[in-house]
């Protein structure tokens, strides 16, 4: 099978070409630079030159590919919102230039984006639309092609997709603690995040586009909740930094932007997508990995 897959040279979108490649399948990926290019091309993979925004490479990449991956998101929350409604034309140009081929279309989205007082499910749904919940953008772009017909699935990523090379939140929260010389947790840091390694979220894609499951929406989530005391506690002792809980201002002059995040609470299963795909797990856990995948000696991630 021959796949597309938008943000090829990404975290998350690497380690899938990787895992296509290994699996038989031929990659055509979307790359924005030389070094990129050849990256890609050294692993085995066909590269694309262009940007994700551009639809008319995106259309020439879609329609030349018997699957489509999109993994490629501007990340940078400054500019967030505009980013979502981007990410909305991106899958909309997607699904034109898959209409009638019967071809899947694999779109990437969050379970930090829904709200419940217990573990969320692959079954719920969001409570409120992109004008509340800009990253609903995802969902609301994919229901709108999947009612044209088009074959879509929709993953849900967790708060931490994590592995040597991470630039998401847990390299942020390193870098905090390395700047205010204390790793923190707010209130008694019972707030949970779940977290996969991007290796094994990459098999979660593959096997969506091999099997075509029934299932619509799935959670590429190993670890269904990790105290994020426990995080800040690993941090700590790693770098050898007191680890302190934070309430109120302490705690807004402690993480800054990044506040919410550091509180959020956003259980997530995967029971229905193991059960569905026959998904397992097995990389090291969240814990291990900041231990061990160079979290702490890696330079600070860049702050909003």
């Amino acid at each position: 099978m021959r796949v597309f897959v938008t943000g090829a040279s990404g975290f998350v979108g690497s380690a899938i070409v990787d895992e296509l490649l290994k699996n038989g399948h031929e990659v055509l990926g979307l790359v924005r630079s030389d070094k990129s290019a050849g990256a890609l091309e050294a692993a085995g993979a066909t590269p694309l030159r262009g940007d994700v925004n551009d639809a008319g490479v995106l259309y020439a990449g879609a329609t030349n590919a018997d699957a489509v991956i999109h993994t490629a998101f501007n990340h940078d929350f400054s500019q967030y919102k505009a980013n979502c409604e981007a990410d909305r034309q991106v899958i909309k140009t997607l699904g034109e230039a898959l209409a009638g081929s019967g071809k899947p279309l694999v779109v990437t989205s969050g379970t930090g984006i829904l709200h419940y007082d217990r573990p969320i499910t692959e079954d719920d749904v969001l409570s409120a639309g992109s004008d509340v919940i800009p990253r609903a953008v995802t969902d609301e772009a994919a229901n709108a092609v999947a009612a044209t017909g088009v074959d879509v699935y929709i993953v849900r990523l967790p708060a931490s997709v994590h592995g040597a090379g991470d630039h998401g939140f847990v390299p942020i929260i390193v870098g905090i603690a390395k700047e205010k010389g204390e790793s923190a947790y707010i209130g008694d840091g019972d707030n949970r995040w779940p977290a996969v390694h991007r290796f094994d979220a990459a098999v979660l894609y593959r096997l969506i586009i091999e099997k075509r499951p029934d299932l619509k929406v799935l959670h590429a989530v190993a670890e269904e909740g990790i105290p994020f005391r426990e995080i800040a506690k690993t941090i700590g002792t790693g770098l050898n930094l007191p680890v302190t809980g934070k309430t109120d201002e302490a705690a807004t002059a402690h993480f800054g932007w990044f506040t919410h995040f550091a509180g959020m609470n956003c259980v997530a299963s995967s029971a229905r997508t193991r059960e569905t795909l026959g998904w397992d797990t097995n990389a090291p856990g969240l814990l291990t990995d900041i231990e061990t995948a160079g979290y702490l000696t890696a330079s600070p991630a860049a702050r909003h």
